[in-house]
């Protein structure tokens, strides 16, 4: 089934897990992404799926009628810091903000669950994660003024506001 834009109604979110069927096309993306940007998927297969499962994790989907066009995913990184993963949007779908609206939704329920901080990485060769971290309000953990290259992996941080009761 083809992807394609769609304005009418915002995605919906869906909390699901890593091998629910309907995630199987936002991981494949991702995957293929990796592939083709680092040469391997292996970062895919380095974190169990039980890791973003509740209590201290959570993985989710944005659908529009019931097809992933976006998801991301949080573990548990110490007792205070959630860890984003996963952060992905459908080729078809990229530069309409959903990025940033499961950056939010991930921020929203790590804080819920008490995180107070949040911690990610990014690679160089992804410069438009960067971006959208930094336009996001994440700190960068590394001198934005080397060459990314010589960094290695680009880490940020962001703490996070206690949910209103």
């Amino acid at each position: 089934m083809p992807l394609t834009p769609s304005r009418e109604s915002a995605p919906s979110v869906r909390r699901t897990t890593t091998d629910d069927p309907l995630a199987r096309p936002l991981l494949d993306g991702l995957a293929h992404e990796y592939t083709t940007r680092y040469g391997s998927a292996h970062e895919l297969s380095r974190c169990p799926a039980e890791e973003f499962a509740p209590p201290h994790g959570a993985f989710l989907l944005l659908l529009e009628q019931d097809v992933p066009v976006a998801g991301g995913a949080y573990r548990r990184h110490d007792e205070h810091t959630a860890e984003l993963k996963r952060i992905w949007t459908h080729s078809a779908h990229r530069r309409r903000g959903l990025a940033r609206r499961v950056l939010a939704v991930l921020e929203r329920e790590a804080a819920a669950r008490g995180y107070s901080r949040v911690y990610l990485t990014t690679r160089p060769c992804q410069p438009e994660a960067r971006g959208l971290y930094l336009a996001s309000g994440y700190r960068p953990l590394f001198d934005v003024s080397a060459d990314p290259e010589t960094i290695g992996p680009l880490p940020f941080e962001k703490f996070l506001e206690n949910p209103k009761p």
